[in-house]
């Protein structure tokens, strides 16, 4: 199973996740499969400002599978979330079930879709074109079980609830910035 890891502090907001992933996909103006959000929290230190970058999560139980009448969405055997466009009719229960806001509503097609983790490159051996654009080395892709994600956290400030549908990231959080987001949710 393939999971986003994000290293929380090296993010600078640059938005080129976001953006090779609009080119890529040649998504409408007001869609974003990867959106890239400002956090603002206060600490004993001051305010902490650090930004997320987040897309489907390819959750191991996800809200939009489970209520999409029209069975738009199949999961893959490695834990891909796809959504078959042909199938949707754009009523949006998906849109307002996932809580992390993946599944887009495109207004010239009538109809939603969302991050595919773009699974046509992996299958080559490829990264997705997020991961490839960062320029600091924030996103990654990497298989679960990898020694990496022993050092990961499934929450941060500011990212939904995570118990209800498993999102396959995590994150990675160093340093004083680690110290400084640990006070925030105690």
């Amino acid at each position: 199973m393939k999971i986003f890891l994000f290293q929380v502090d090296r993010c600078l907001g640059c938005r080129s996740c976001e953006l090779a992933c609009k080119n890529e996909y040649h998504l409408g103006e007001r869609q974003l499969f990867r959106r890239v959000q400002e956090i603002e929290r206060q600490t004993t230190q001051g305010l902490v400002v650090y930004y997320l970058s987040l897309a489907c999560n390819h959750c191991e139980h996800p809200e939009c599978f489970r209520v999409c009448p029209n069975r738009t969405y199949r999961k893959r055997r490695d834990g891909v979330v796809l959504h078959e466009t042909g199938r949707c009719d754009g009523c949006g229960r998906c849109v307002q079930a996932c809580p992390y806001g993946a599944p887009q509503y495109d207004e010239h097609k009538g109809k939603v879709d969302k991050c595919n983790l773009c699974y046509s490159r992996v299958d080559a051996g490829l990264l997705p074109v997020c991961v490839e654009a960062c320029p600091v080395g924030a996103l990654h892709l990497v298989t679960a079980g990898e020694a990496i994600l022993a050092d990961s956290v499934q929450e941060v400030p500011g990212f939904p609830e995570p118990h209800l549908t498993g999102p396959s990231i995590r994150f990675i959080l160093s340093g004083p910035f680690k110290i400084m987001l640990k006070k925030t949710t105690n």
